[in-house]
């Protein structure tokens, strides 16, 4: 199957065999025995299985995993995620590299129980993500912040940025929390794909979506210290890719509710009632009600 993303390049499997990858994470396996067999030194179909690292000791991945994990967790207090890349392909008499590219805390469950986030007509919905961050419910939500995907313009995501920490700024004086909707990615160094917001410019926000641009979807990022600080605060943060099937955002109804303060290119809305956010964090979904909607 293709990757249907401008940024990533898909190959075939042979490939990586051809450039030495495979070797040591390939086995075998083998239609007239029906077997599996560990290496790639035999005919055969070619499937990553790891064993040669896992069952044979070509590097000590376990260990150093089980060890840096450990050392996440005390260090944050709180389990942890990472992410990470391996060089076996040194030159010889040279030590194997291990590089570590991101840590970051996995937040412990609000709720034991399991969130059903599918009970829910589609119409009730202000957005709906199979790629979410975080678990749990949060209510009393009346306030959302968004950027209009109509008047978005990329090169003006650093005065959006501005803009965004105006609303933000209000909305904490009058302690008020907040959905935050924008276009792109949040926190992005490159204000050419996203909002370069920093967290203090969007402290206030309980729940926060982005969504992919018109024209081609952009990866979140969540290595940085701003995503620290969304998992470390509890903050639900839902990503809508344009190649997704299942997310959406309901634009057409956030376009037409009247907003009750609105910048060249946010608005801020302002309900009796309030919106609900449910993420299911082991089913990686969450959904976000319209208001009453429970």
């Amino acid at each position: 199957e293709s990757i249907e993303d401008p940024l990533v390049k898909n190959y075939e499997l042979i490939k990586s065999e051809e450039d030495g990858t495979l070797y040591a994470v390939g086995s075998t396996y083998s239609p007239e025995n029906e077997a599996v067999y560990d290496g790639i030194s035999r005919d055969g179909l070619r499937i990553v299985t790891f064993a040669p690292i896992l069952k044979h000791k070509m590097f000590p991945l376990p260990e150093i995993l089980n060890l840096l994990l450990g050392l996440g967790s005390w260090g944050m207090g709180s389990p942890v995620e990472i992410e990470f890349a391996v060089n076996l392909q040194v030159p010889e008499g040279k030590p194997k590299e291990f590089a570590m590219l991101q840590m970051r805390p996995l937040v412990i469950s609000k709720e034991i129980d399991e969130l059903n986030v599918d009970d829910i007509d589609e119409k009730d919905l202000v957005c709906q993500s199979d790629q979410v961050l975080g678990n749990g419910a949060t209510d009393g939500i009346k306030d959302i912040i968004y950027v209009d995907i109509n008047k978005y313009d990329r090169s003006k995501s650093k005065i959006i940025a501005g803009e965004i920490n105006q609303l933000n700024s209000i909305l904490l004086k009058e302690k008020k929390p907040y959905l935050l909707i924008g276009v792109g990615r949040w926190g992005s160094l490159d204000p050419w794909l996203g909002i370069p917001v920093t967290w203090d410019q969007i402290s206030g926000a309980a729940a926060i979506v982005e969504s992919g641009f018109k024209d081609f979807n952009v990866e979140p990022s969540q290595g940085t210290h701003f995503f620290q600080n969304i998992t470390s605060f509890r903050v639900g943060y839902f990503t809508v890719s344009s190649l997704s099937k299942i997310g959406f955002i309901d634009w057409d109804w956030l376009i037409e509710q009247e907003p009750v303060e609105k910048t060249e290119f946010t608005k801020h809305l302002r309900f009796e009632k309030p919106i609900s956010v449910r993420i299911n964090g082991h089913l990686n979904k969450g959904i976000i009600t319209k208001p009453g909607i429970s």
